[in-house]
């Protein structure tokens, strides 16, 4: 996820902005860039790579002399930034910080503006030149336009034009000593000097220099000056702001207070989906991919098949998306094991979609799936994570799943960002297919485009619950999931959590094969998880687990918000928002991952990092 840094004050700001960027590389990157501005002038920095391409390039501005090194060492005001690409390629003409026109406004952005190309093109038509592919650029041309001496009151205006999820700062030089930034549910936070303010999408950017801290609440405005902050609403009502002190260590500032990276990337969920779907849904009677490379409409129109490989968490994933696929779609869609689909001598040619899901982009197994796949003449489509990883390299498309770097070993947000994705190619195919009606699909795109409120609305209300959950049953030793249809992937995949960080003997399985040998298994002290959530298969799924309640297990159910019938056959229920019965999954395992999550904690385990196991498995 892209990092912000903005520094006022007395210092030399190209020094502390690059010190602040370095404390967000842990976000995830791919190109860095600086403005400074002094004299009423601003000179930009950008490069491609980590930080020490950027360092380098300064150095190199530095050697140089004259006016442009005389500027960067006079500035004490400036916004720097680390991108992690959404809206174009990795460039440098990609990467921030951006500016309008006149090179009178620099803006640096995190987050994604799903309107960018109706401004954009209005911005055109006004006589802007855009040097970018970036949704972010849109923001300098927008506050450039409304400028008229009052860059606060330009922020407001442009703010009240832009949808999406963003957080930016602002600077022109018509405003010396001024940083004006907008917050829209991405973070944004101040740090408080004496004399000199900081800015940040994370406390670490400027931990080294203060511990006393603003927070930028969602739909602010703030003005910064050396001297403090005032914050706006969008109509310019003042807000009064407290400042805080945070006692945290660097390890608990990069956890963002959180106490380990698990839960923090837990709570991350709602923007990792957020970033994944929103220029991709902005039509609302459909979904556009248009970063597939030079994987085409046409090649998916004539894919006769769909072959998913993967291992772990993302082949449940890839389970999901059968689902949604066949659904929708209306294609049929195997889903494999890449570590046994290698080995098998699989029949695979032209007109086969071969799909390769792998966070890391560099999974070994997948990867060799997706070469025999190539070799024998199919189509090879990579879902990843990681932008220049091998995946990307050995396939024909890649569709990125744009959760940001996750350091945690067991998977949460780059699993939801891959169903999201196995959703968004299940609604294009259903539309190049015309298979839904265009009423289902502007209801399915709408409700998927809610999806980011749903999961913070989910995670701001469960914790209490599965946390007594998890007191009563944390000392088992042995644990039953269950689902039906997409509901089956969703238990595989909790089970696998489970598994992961508590070490304990789990066993998930489709609940309608239960009594063909897992029933043996129950006892009054085994405690089963069921997926309940409202679908087609629902009824089945309440007989099911009568089943196991009358054989005295404790029954814990994943339900539908407002389902009685559900709480009428369990010990215990975790309730999830109202969607589509297809897409609830993507809300369904957020409960799983939190449940064991606080069995782990429980028990005193390493959730960040269990025993035996890698991020990226690179070998067989």
């Amino acid at each position: 996820m892209c990092g912000i840094v903005g520094y006022v004050g007395s210092r030399a700001a190209e020094e502390l902005l690059l010190a602040g960027l370095s404390k967000l590389e842990y976000r995830g990157y791919d190109s860095a860039g600086i403005s400074v501005m002094a004299d009423g002038s601003i000179e930009s920095v950008r490069a491609v790579g980590n930080l020490e391409q950027l360092t380098s390039a300064v150095e190199a501005r530095q050697a140089a002399g004259g006016a442009t090194a005389t500027l960067v060492e006079a500035a004490t005001i400036g916004i720097g930034h680390t991108r992690w690409a959404t809206h174009g390629r990795v460039n440098e003409q990609n990467a921030h910080p951006h500016f309008d026109t006149a090179d009178h406004v620099h803006v640096v952005v995190n987050g994604i503006v799903e309107n960018y190309l109706q401004l954009r093109d209005r911005l055109i038509g006004d006589g802007a030149t855009f040097t970018s592919e970036t949704d972010a650029e849109v923001i300098a041309h927008l506050v450039a336009s409304h400028l008229d001496g009052d860059l606060e009151q330009a922020v407001r205006d442009a703010f009240a034009e832009l949808q999406g999820h963003f957080a930016f700062v602002a600077m022109t030089a018509e405003a010396p000593g001024l940083l004006v930034g907008a917050r829209k549910e991405c973070p944004l936070i101040l740090g408080v000097g004496d004399g000199e303010m900081f800015l940040a999408s994370a406390v670490p950017a400027f931990l080294a220099q203060t511990r006393r801290v603003q927070y930028v609440e969602n739909d602010e405005i703030v003005a910064v000056r050396a001297e403090g902050a005032t914050f706006t609403t969008p109509a310019g009502e003042p807000i009064e702001r407290e400042v805080t002190t945070v006692d945290w260590d660097e390890e608990t500032a990069e956890k963002g207070g959180y106490e380990t990276f698990m839960l923090k990337e837990i709570h991350e969920q709602a923007d990792a989906i957020a970033e994944t779907i929103a220029d991709r849904t902005v039509r609302d009677d459909g979904v556009d991919l248009d970063d597939l490379g030079a994987l085409t409409d046409q090649q998916l129109r004539d894919a006769k098949r769909i072959v998913v490989v993967a291992c772990g968490t993302s082949f449940h994933a890839g389970l999901i998306g059968r689902y949604a696929i066949e659904e929708l779609a209306r294609v049929p869609v195997d889903v494999e094991i890449a570590s046994e689909y290698r080995y098998r001598n699989p029949i695979v040619g032209p007109g086969d979609l071969v799909i390769g899901i792998t966070q890391s982009g560099e999974t070994a197994d997948t990867l060799a799936a997706m070469r025999l796949a190539r070799e024998r003449g199919a189509t090879v489509l990579a879902i990843t994570n990681i932008m220049g990883s091998q995946a990307t390299r050995d396939a024909d498309g890649v569709l990125y799943t744009r959760a940001g770097l996750e350091v945690s070993v067991a998977a949460t947000k780059t699993f939801v960002c891959q169903v999201a994705v196995m959703y968004l190619l299940a609604l294009r195919l259903a539309e190049l297919h015309s298979t839904l009606d265009e009423t289902r699909r502007v209801q399915l795109v709408g409700q998927l485009k809610q999806m980011p409120s749903l999961v913070d609305e989910l995670l701001d209300g469960i914790d209490p619950v599965v946390e007594a959950i998890a007191e009563q049953v944390w000392e088992a030793d042995f644990f039953l999931y269950l689902g039906r249809h997409a509901g089956v992937a969703v238990a595989d995949e909790g089970a696998l959590k489970l598994k992961e960080i508590s070490y304990i003997s789990t066993e998930a399985y489709a609940a309608g094969e239960m009594k063909h040998g897992p029933i043996a298994l129950l006892s009054e002290q085994t405690p089963v998880v069921t997926v309940a959530t409202d679908s087609p298969v629902l009824d089945k799924v309440i007989s099911n687990m009568q089943e196991v309640r009358a054989r005295g297990a404790f029954l814990v159910a994943v339900a539908t918000a407002g389902n009685k019938t559900i709480g009428e056959q369990s010990d215990a229920v975790i309730e999830i928002p109202a969607t589509d019965w297809i897409l609830q999954p993507l809300l369904a395992v957020i409960p799983l991952q939190l449940l064991a999550y606080r069995i782990a904690r429980r028990r005193g385990l390493n959730v960040d990092q269990p025993r035996n196991l890698a991020k990226t498995v690179t070998v067989e």
